[in-house]
């Protein structure tokens, strides 16, 4: 055998084995790469869409939490405003009621006053009844005596 025509040989199934590859096996394999790398694409540019749509979701949750603070804020704000005003009330109320109660009070003691006077006085025409008596060893008219002190009182 000759070297030479073996390697020659060689050379034409080499060649031969190439061209088929190329014929009929390449465009397959170069259609597959490019299908892959179409779906790598799309994938890239659908990755890069809902990483914009996360952005942009949570630019409008950061709005809505900054909307719902300021609106408990203003909540806050209305429920101690109405809490104050119902301690003022109440305070309020409780002056009017003590003043009430003071006034009620007042014109108790007044009437109370009023009547231990009375039987203060019933009680001093009595023994001014009986000393005079003692003293006069005669029984005096209660009634007109009773007058009697009751004109000195109101003339003290």
């Amino acid at each position: 055998m000759i070297p030479n025509l073996t390697l020659v040989i060689q050379g034409f199934a080499f060649f031969a084995v190439v061209w088929l590859v190329m014929k009929f096996g390449w465009p397959h394999i170069i259609a597959a790469i490019e299908d892959r790398q179409n779906k790598i694409a799309e994938g890239l540019s659908q990755a890069e869409k809902a990483r914009k749509e996360l952005a942009d979701a949570d630019a409008r949750v950061a709005d809505e939490i900054k909307k719902a603070r300021a609106e408990a804020a203003t909540i806050v704000d209305k429920a101690h405003h109405q809490a104050a005003q119902i301690v003022d009330k109440a305070k309020q109320d409780a002056i009017v009621e003590a003043t009430k109660q003071k006034a009620i009070a007042a014109a108790d003691i007044e009437a109370q006053a009023h009547k231990a006077r009375e039987e203060l006085r019933g009680k001093v025409a009595a023994l001014a009844v009986a000393g005079a008596e003692k003293i006069l060893k005669r029984e005096i008219d209660a009634n007109a005596h009773k007058a009697l002190i009751d004109q000195l009182v109101t003339e003290i």
